[in-house]
């Protein structure tokens, strides 16, 4: 069994968009009108109606790459307490269905391990099998129909994301 390491989006990046006003893009950050679907990337947890959401565009790449997407994601817009256990999995978001990307130490996509996960299948088997292979460096948890990022996954080490809060 592989210990995990969950990442969310990290705290310093969501507090500079927000401090800033924008996002990845350089679009302004604005208010989301939440109808309790919204998988927020900061906490891991699907919003709750009445929450204050954005839907900002986000690079989960700190490195030059071609893989280097932006994709649209959901936020708090006025601080969060970050995710609170990255040892585990979030409880809303361990299931299928998702996609599974991974990726080399050099930021590469290693199409061969591209992973479907079933509706209703747990993910934490399949993270462990492919964080297990060699050349395996992390893996992109995202949505199955729109292949937007959720949250990162690596081999568990220490974090260096900060304590999650903005």
């Amino acid at each position: 069994m592989t210990d995990l390491q969950v990442i969310p989006i990290p705290a310093e990046r969501l507090g500079a968009m927000m401090r800033d006003g924008r996002d990845d893009l350089g679009n302004p950050v604005e208010a989301w009108s939440v109808h309790g679907w919204e998988p927020l990337r900061c906490c891991l947890r699907v919003a709750e109606p009445g929450e204050d959401v954005a839907l900002v565009s986000y690079r989960p790449f700190d490195e030059p790459s071609p893989w280097a997407e932006v994709g649209p994601v959901f936020v708090h817009r006025s601080g969060c307490p970050g995710y609170a256990d990255p040892r585990r999995l979030p409880e809303q978001l361990r299931s299928g269905p998702r996609i599974l990307r991974t990726y080399a130490p050099d930021g590469s996509l290693d199409y061969a391990d591209i992973t479907r996960v079933p509706d209703g299948e747990d993910l934490q088997p399949f993270l462990e099998d492919l964080l297990s292979r060699p050349g395996v460096d992390r893996v992109h948890v995202r949505a199955d129909a729109s292949q937007c990022f959720t949250y990162e996954v690596r081999a568990g080490r220490e974090s260096n994301t900060g304590d999650g809060h903005w």
